[in-house]
């Protein structure tokens, strides 16, 4: 007796829900880029390709996903 597998979805949308939700509530974040460089600041806009940083006093940044290690929230002081 086999049982059928179902074959994992390749695009569940939780990144879609997850990014909207730190864009809708300007959570601040922590991004680890590839070459171990943390840029800390809220995220402003996404597509597919890229994310875009608004950081307090410094200029705005366009980063490429996959240049992006992980990404969390700063915790509240």
């Amino acid at each position: 007796m086999s049982k059928s597998k179902t074959k994992a979805p390749e695009q569940t949308f939780e990144e879609v829900k997850y990014l909207r939700r730190l864009i809708d509530q300007e959570i601040p974040v922590r991004i680890r880029l590839s070459n171990n460089e943390d840029v800390t600041g809220v995220i402003e806009f996404y597509d597919a390709n890229f994310i875009r940083v608004t950081r307090h006093g410094q200029p705005n940044l366009f980063l490429f996903k996959h240049d992006i290690k992980y990404l969390y929230e700063e915790p509240e002081d």
